[in-house]
This record gives C-alpha cells, sequence and structure tokens, in this order.
C-alpha cells in the first residue's frame, strides 16, 4: 500500500526549509533495470514541492514496469513519460527519451526552475538545499552543460551516419557508409556530457526553436547526440 511505501522507505513528504519550498526542481530519471536501486535514488532526491519525471526503457521486463508504476502512482508530483522509447546505447533513442519527458514537464502544473537529468544508477552527493544554492551562486539563470568545440577524436560521431539495430536481442550503434551533410543553419557543434542542469526558459527554446528543431533531426544519425545536442544549443548567441 501506498501508506507503507511512504513510512518503511521514509520519503521526505513536506519543504525542509522555506528557501526549497520557494524553488521546485524537476527531474528527468531513465531506467531499465534495478528496481531497489531506482527506489534509492528516488527517496534521496525526492522533494514533494519538486517534479520527476521516470522514462523506462519499453523494452524493460513487464514486471519492472509495473513495479514502478506501482510506485510512482503513490506520490502525485512523480508520473511516467507519456511516450516510451526503445532505448539504444549511443543512440539518439537515449535523447529522445530526455526530450519526451521534457515535453512533459514543461505542461505540467508545477512551476519548477531547474530541470536535472539522471540514469539510473546514479546518486546524488549533495541535499536539495545544497543543489539549489549552487544553482543560486553561480549559474542563477544559466546553464550547466559544459563542453567544447568538438574535438578531433570525437569527429567521427557526427562525420558518418549511424543507425539503431538489434542482432540476437542485443541493441546497439553502428557506422554506416553515408556521410553526413554539414550541420544545420550553419552550426558549430560542441561536445560535452550528456547529463545537464537546464533553465525551464532553455528547455521551451529546445522544443519551439527553429534551429533547435533542424539539429534535432540532423542528429537522428550521430552517434551518442546527447553529448553534443545539449550543448550546442547552449552556446548559441543569446
Amino acid at each position: 500500500s501506498c501508506s507503507t511505501v511512504l513510512e518503511t522507505l521514509h520519503f521526505i513528504t513536506k519543504p525542509l526549509s522555506e528557501e526549497e519550498g520557494n524553488f521546485s526542481l524537476a527531474y528527468i530519471i531513465t531506467i531499465h533495470k534495478e528496481l531497489e536501486m531506482f527506489v534509492r535514488l528516488l527517496r534521496a532526491i525526492y522533494m514533494p514541492q519538486n517534479i520527476y519525471c521516470i522514462h523506462i526503457d519499453e523494452k524493460s521486463p513487464r514486471d519492472y514496469k509495473t513495479a514502478v508504476q506501482n510506485i510512482v502512482n503513490c506520490f502525485e508530483n512523480i508520473f511516467i513519460s507519456s511516450k516510451r522509447e526503445h532505448v539504444v546505447y549511443a543512440g539518439f533513442s537515449r535523447l529522445q527519451a530526455d526530450i519526451n519527458c521534457m515535453r512533459d514537464l514543461v505542461n505540467s502544473k508545477v512551476q519548477w526552475h531547474y530541470v536535472i537529468n539522471l540514469c539510473g544508477q546514479d546518486f546524488p552527493l549533495k541535499t536539495n538545499k545544497e543543489i539549489i544554492q549552487y544553482i543560486k551562486s553561480k549559474w542563477n539563470g544559466k546553464n550547466i552543460t559544459p563542453g567544447v568545440v568538438q574535438p578531433l577524436h570525437v569527429k567521427h560521431r557526427t562525420e558518418v551516419s549511424y543507425r539503431e539495430y538489434t542482432h540476437s536481442g542485443v541493441p546497439y550503434v553502428y557506422p554506416a557508409k553515408a556521410r553526413k551533410a554539414q550541420p544545420p543553419h550553419n552550426l558549430t557543434i560542441y561536445f560535452g556530457s550528456a547529463y545537464y542542469i537546464l533553465t525551464k526558459d532553455f528547455v521551451q527554446f529546445t522544443l519551439r526553436d527553429a534551429r533547435a528543431k533542424a539539429l534535432l533531426e540532423w542528429s537522428r544519425d550521430t552517434y551518442s547526440p546527447d553529448e553534443h545536442y545539449w550543448v550546442t544549443l547552449n552556446r548559441l548567441p543569446g
């Protein structure tokens, strides 16, 4: 029962400070295995004023999906992504999973300030309050998505076309012989982490702007596009 979940797992049920209560965060968590680890992560980052989008890999076992859904049903501010992907490591599907959650989050009633993406094997080193204070102190109104101009040793990721395949039940990404066209809008490609802390304004920009949409389409057949997509858009003037 939900009361048992809340009591035995000791979820926090009210904001721990006024500062936290007035600064809601959004989380995107992409998961596919290890239910207990997911619950530990969720319990560690859970705050009732925040909002959480959970993306479950579509190819995960049915009983795993059911178990996650049963937990999520106990909370008004946690939900399963409305669209799920068959996620392939280093494939476009991994980026699409985040974007699916972003579309859901911008339509939520919670007035969140920043979104943080995690995978099921992450775990926080800071408290919710420490994360908020760090954002406010150095990054107020800015994104945390560090990167550099695409290094030579990863140029192949965007110079040739990659496709998602499945062999003997194992999904993977493999290069095709076709060379890709230059990036749209004469964009300079940057390379960085697939993990980020983004402002709500920036998220709305990436979902609506013509350059962002064009870069997303261009990135469909690149290798690990989540490692260039956010950081490249973040370097656009303005």
